[in-house]
This record gives C-alpha cells, structure tokens and sequence, in this order.
C-alpha cells in the first residue's frame, strides 16, 4: 500500500478535483490521508461529504490549530499505514499512472526515495510545455548546486528509511530542508525522468519572489547543509546558473 499524505489549507477550490485524481490512479491500492490545516473555507466539509458517501481509504485529520504545511506533513506522516509514503500538495496534479510507474521504478532500482520529471501548469493547471526534467541520482552534494525534487514528485519506501528522518522541519523552504537532511545522512534520491505531474502556478507566489528565492536558499546553506560562508557562496553560484539556464531552456537539469 502507498500512503498518500496531503496538507490541506483553504483548498475548497482544489480538493474534490484533488481526490478525484487520486481515485483515478491505475494503481489502486492505496489511502489517502488528508489533514486540514484549520482552513477557513469549507475545505474540510467538502472532504466529509466525500467520504460520508462512501470512499473507505479516505482519512480526514484536523489540526487543532493552523500549524503550517510541515506539522500538517508530518501529522499525516503518523498517521500512515502504508509501506510507501506520497506527497502530494492539494492544487497540484497527477497523471493517473503516476503511482503505477513510480512504485515500479522503485521496486526496479531498490530505491529508499525517488522522485520524477515534473511540468509547469497555468492557474488551471494547463500544461505550458515547459518540463522539468530530474537526473538518474541526486547525492548530497549535487543537491546543493540544484533543486530539482518537487514535493508532489517524491516517495519513500519505509521498509528502508527510517520514518523519523522523513519528519519536516518547520523552516523556510521545509521541503528542500528534508531532502538535504536525508541525503546528508546518506541515501541517494532517484530520479525517474518521466513526466508524471503538473505543478500549478497562479501567477506571483511566494517561492516566484526571487529576493525570497535567494534568501531561503542562503538559510538552507548556512543553517541546514551548515556550511561555511565561502562553501555557501560556491554553491550558490552553482544553483544560481543552473536555475538561469533552466530558465532559459538551455539546461534539462
């Protein structure tokens, strides 16, 4: 069974589109745990109708407090029965065969943690064609010059890595902060490079902010990767021209 672990706040515009992506997935033996992060637009009520109608793997968690997408990460993380664990977040999207493929891929390479190709959608989740493609392993150190790995791309086998190390940090930029932590502790990620989800983009968000962008990287850096201030420049130049040729299209990875 593969868990799928999604934090849900203020998503009523997404979520029933959200489990209904979910239930169209070729592989079918999985359970969805969704945990309201206290929304405050009926998100969750649209969740109950979904499952009081039925749907049996479908599990709603409320936080008793707006606590952020780390805790509500993590809150799911504990609840899960699976030997697999998925993220995905509420406005993003799967293609159907997403679970099928990946689970294989990760069976094929005895991989602990993958992650894959993913593209960049509209506001209504439209594909614009611009892909993003991953590399076959991502160690700790190429992970420094590039991030690559896309939450709603990532799975972890539990029978492998310990689901302690998998638990979010409440920082800036929790997601990167876990990868890099996992993969300082050792395990490689793998990269299937297929296209298996699209990353909706509404216009100006927090992480298009490249002030922003710069800053959470330099935290990471210094804070997480601890490394010095010549060592964080050095690879900043790195991730600074890989997301500029990325940009442009001159670069798959």
């Amino acid at each position: 069974m593969v868990s799928i672990v999604v934090p849900v706040y203020n998503a009523a515009n997404y979520i029933e589109n959200t489990i209904k992506m979910v239930e169209a997935q070729t592989y079918t033996d999985w359970e969805l745990i969704l945990v309201d992060d206290c929304s405050t637009d009926g998100s969750a009520a649209i969740i109950e109708r979904i499952i009081s109608s039925g749907q049996k793997n479908i599990r709603l968690i409320r936080m008793s407090f707006n606590a952020g997408a780390a805790n509500a990460r993590n809150t799911g993380i504990d609840a899960s029965g699976g030997r697999y664990i998925a993220f995905l977040d509420a406005d993003d999207v799967w293609k159907p065969e997403k679970l099928e493929k990946q689970i294989a891929f990760m069976e094929k390479t005895g991989a602990a943690f993958s992650f894959h190709s993913y593209e960049f959608g509209d506001r209504d989740a439209n594909p614009t064609g611009k892909i993003v493609h991953v590399p076959e392993k991502l160690t700790f150190k190429k992970a420094l010059s590039r991030t690559v790995i896309f939450t709603t791309t990532v799975m972890f086998d539990t029978e492998k890595i310990d689901m302690e190390i998998i638990h979010m940090p409440q920082v800036p930029s929790e997601d990167t902060a876990t990868w890099w932590r996992i993969l300082k502790s050792g395990y490689e990620a793998y990269g299937l490079d297929e296209n298996l989800a699209i990353y909706r983009r509404p216009g100006k968000s927090l992480s298009s902010n490249k002030l922003v962008a710069v800053s959470r990287i330099w935290f990471l850096y210094r804070n997480i990767a601890g490394l010095s201030a010549p060592a964080s420049l050095f690879y900043f130049g790195g991730w600074a021209v890989r997301a500029t040729l990325r940009r442009l299209g001159l670069s798959r990875v």
